[in-house]
């Protein structure tokens, strides 16, 4: 018997023997254990690619293969991704996003082991990247095509995406709680108690695997040496400003910079050029080689000299100012070094990234504080943790997240008070200049993405070219009142468009317009129509989302628009209609 056979079977005996309650959670069990796979097999691929490039490193040579290993990365992500994978790179977690919004929470299947191949080539060679950004993407389809696989419904499905992604990022970083988080703050708008079960089972799944296979050597991890001092809770509110503030500058400096990349014309070009900045970048500024972990481990344990190594100028000093130039230049330039890995065609996510600026930030704000003189010395390390959460509270605009995962690599609560003050003023910051994430914002700007709004986020699934109505007969602005009653006779609408040689909508005429005189005999023969035509209230374009135009329906009062391409007439779109399909889908959705 063959595989769909089986499957069949299967489904049958399930139907009968396993309620879908049950099955979601048995599944999202299954789910957490094959995403932590996926996040163990990706960490360890990309450390052996990085281990194998940079052993020989020779620091008296000023490492110039640095110069070279990030475009060859880039060229290599881009060769695969385009020729073999056949898909387009970019933030995955926004890709993930849209899915769920637009696509019925259906995911590639491809995308169950694309990025974990591309961003293996990007970030191990040295890709200015994080993975947990394509963990999460694996393991969200690896959810999505299970969800299929076994026949659940639109809402099951979504479910299992946010244990896949769960289960990655505990898998990772051995952060269970933090996963469960991450998936309820990032991935899933709306959650109810009963999905905290299946999420929980996967997150744990996902974490005992890394367990068991990799024991304590995660991605990052930290034992507090320091306790908190609550005398120290005034620098901790200035740490959460300034970090709000940094997460700011990182998010629009990473826009920008992608703007600006994607304006360069070929995907070649794109690569070339972006592998080559990106090279010259981590030249002079080693740390920005790769996901920086190390940097920031050397950074707690108070080795800020170590941060110096590899580096062509300053190997060899110690001193005050240049670490502290240092140090600052490393947070001016890694979003630039992020969004240049990205958008020259990279793979990989901007959650190791923000990690890594927030630990460099705490680390400066600390260093500074102490040079100062003005108080009793602040604990480095725990500065750097918190500054981690800081960043990353403002950049993903997830605080809890941010908060429990650094409660979690260094295996304890001690600075859960901290952690707590500097990512709540950080995220605060950071909402006051930007509303959205760095994930959502794009896709909320095109409105493919609707928070907590179940008759949007369904308005938005309605392809408008697929409701166009182009069974209106339209007539010539030079027609007599005699042709159009003509015209009349056949048409079962009562609404006549009125176009000329070039397809351009010159008005409108309605029955109600000529129900008094198309039976004049003298009317007929001498009135033109382009005397009778009115303009329509406004009109839509075939490319606007559904959300515009039902604003439109509701600002006019109409319940017929126009439809126009490049200013040509398309059709009509109608009110009732839209509702039609509004109503199939709310229906499908609820049975898929």
């Amino acid at each position: 018997m063959n595989f769909k056979g089986l499957l069949l079977k299967f489904l049958i005996w399930r139907v009968k023997h396993v309620s879908t309650t049950n099955f979601v959670i048995i599944t999202s069990g299954v789910i957490g254990i094959i995403a932590g796979l996926a996040a163990v097999t990706l960490k360890e691929s990309v450390h052996i690619l990085q281990n194998f490039l940079t052993r020989d490193f020779q620091q008296e040579f000023g490492n110039y293969l640095y110069l070279s290993y990030p475009l060859i990365g880039i060229v290599l992500t881009l060769l695969l991704s385009k020729y073999i994978l056949k898909e387009k790179l970019g933030h995955g977690i926004t890709d993930i996003l849209y899915s769920i919004s637009k696509k019925s929470s259906i995911v590639k299947r491809t995308k169950t082991f694309s990025r974990m191949l591309t961003s293996t080539l990007t970030v191990g060679f040295g890709g200015s990247v994080g993975l947990e950004a394509p963990i999460v993407v694996t393991g969200s389809a690896i959810g999505s095509n299970i969800g299929r696989l076994v026949h659940l419904n639109y809402k099951q499905r979504t479910l299992l995406i946010g244990c896949g992604s769960a289960g990655a990022i505990s898998a990772i970083f051995n952060s269970p709680i933090a996963g469960v988080i991450f998936s309820i703050e990032v991935i899933l708008a709306e959650v109810t108690i009963s999905s905290f079960i299946p999420l929980l089972i996967a997150s744990v799944c996902g974490a005992l695997v890394s367990l068991t296979l990799l024991g304590d050597d995660v991605l990052f991890s930290f034992n507090l040496t320091d306790e908190f001092i609550a005398s120290d809770t005034p620098f901790y509110i200035f740490l959460g400003i300034f970090t709000g503030l940094v997460g700011l500058y990182f998010t629009k400096v990473v826009g920008r910079i992608e703007g600006l990349i994607k304006n360069v014309k070929g995907d070649l070009n794109r690569a070339i050029i972006g592998g080559v900045a990106l090279g010259f970048l981590i030249f002079l500024l080693p740390p920005l080689y790769g996901e920086g972990y190390d940097t920031i481990t050397k950074l707690l344990e108070g080795n800020a000299q170590g941060i110096l190594n590899n580096s062509l100028f300053f190997d060899e000093v110690e001193s005050f100012y240049i670490i502290l130039i240092f140090v600052a230049g490393i947070i001016l330039v890694k979003p630039i070094a992020t969004a240049l890995t990205i958008g020259s065609g990279g793979s990989g996510g901007i959650f190791a990234p923000s990690l890594f600026l927030g630990g460099v930030t705490g680390f400066l704000f600390a260093y500074l504080i102490n040079k100062t003189g003005i108080t009793e010395p602040i604990s480095l390390s725990n500065f750097t943790l918190v500054g981690m959460s800081g960043v990353m509270s403002a950049v993903l605009h997830a605080p809890l997240t941010a908060i429990f995962l650094i409660a979690e690599i260094t295996s304890g609560y001690t600075l859960f008070v901290p952690l707590m003050i500097v990512s709540a003023i950080s995220y605060s910051t950071i909402s006051y200049f930007e509303k959205y994430s760095i994930y959502t914002k794009p896709l909320v700007e095109k409105g493919d993405l609707i928070y907590h709004d179940k008759d949007r986020q369904v308005l938005s699934l309605i392809d408008l070219k697929k409701v166009i109505e182009k069974d209106l007969l339209t007539i010539d602005p030079d027609a007599t009142l005699g042709e159009l009653v003509d015209l009349v006779r056949f048409s079962k609408r009562n609404i006549f468009p009125v176009v000329n040689k070039e397809r351009e909508l010159m008005g409108i005429v309605t029955l109600d317009d000529i129900r008094e005189i198309m039976f004049d005999e003298e009317s007929r023969k001498n009135i033109i129509v382009n005397t009778l035509m009115h303009s329509p209230p406004t009109h839509v374009t075939a490319k606007e989302s559904m959300r515009s135009v039902m604003m439109k329906f509701e600002k006019t009062g109409a319940w017929n628009l126009p439809v126009l391409e490049e200013g040509k007439y398309e059709g009509f779109v109608s009110k009732s209609r839209i509702f039609n399909a509004y109503r199939k889908k709310l229906i499908r959705q609820q049975i898929e």
